[in-house]
């Protein structure tokens, strides 16, 4: 599968220019205490590098449920996990709770975050919050180079709105582009509509 080729294809739906190294799929996973997780959701699986980094880390039984609306990369995907240890859904993350069953123990996003108009960020955050349960994980990660830009600080401010704790780990240099990860952990209970 080439990431790259999608990206060319499809720029506004494949935001990698290059598949995550195997480095920042180890990042992303970390600290997720992913062998207690009995439903882990994927966003942007693309090519599936992350995918591999959380195969390994899951209890027998659990379930990895990968979300991705590339219809190439979601159907090479489904070709490439047929034994079911991976369910692929061809789908938009912003449509997550009619998508997986919730509660859901982590999210692990590969999603472009900065290059999303705002509202779509909005709206996919509080589609992770709202499938996630009470002590749920998310994970995601942005390119060192536009960690600074008005769309990145946009996202941190709606993941602190989100969740009680929000970490920045360190950048990955060994991937293309370098980048680091965010954690999130404890999802702020949504607020109701007033009736």
């Amino acid at each position: 599968m080439s990431i790259t080729r999608e990206f060319l294809r499809r720029p506004w739906v494949t935001g990698a220019v290059a598949a995550s190294s195997r480095r920042l799929a180890a990042a992303m996973t970390d600290g997720l205490d992913l062998g207690r997780a009995a439903t882990v959701v994927e966003l942007g699986p693309g090519t599936g590098a992350i995918t591999e980094a959380i195969l390994p880390l899951l209890a027998p039984g659990a379930r990895l449920i990968a979300v991705e609306v590339n219809p190439v990369l979601a159907t090479r995907l489904a070709q490439r996990y047929r034994d079911g240890r991976v369910e692929v859904v061809h789908g938009s993350a912003a449509d997550l709770p009619d998508l997986v069953p919730h509660p859901v123990d982590t999210v692990v996003s590969g999603l472009p975050w900065t290059v999303m108009p705002a509202a779509l960020q909005r709206q996919i955050l509080d589609a992770v919050v709202a499938v996630l349960g009470p002590g749920g994980r998310f994970s995601t990660f942005a390119y060192a180079h536009a960690g600074w830009t008005p769309p990145a600080n946009r996202f941190v401010a709606e993941l602190s709105a989100r969740f009680s704790t929000v970490e920045r780990g360190r950048t990955v240099w060994a991937n293309l582009p370098p980048a680091y990860v965010r954690r999130a952990f404890e999802p702020r209970v949504p607020a109701q509509a007033p009736s």
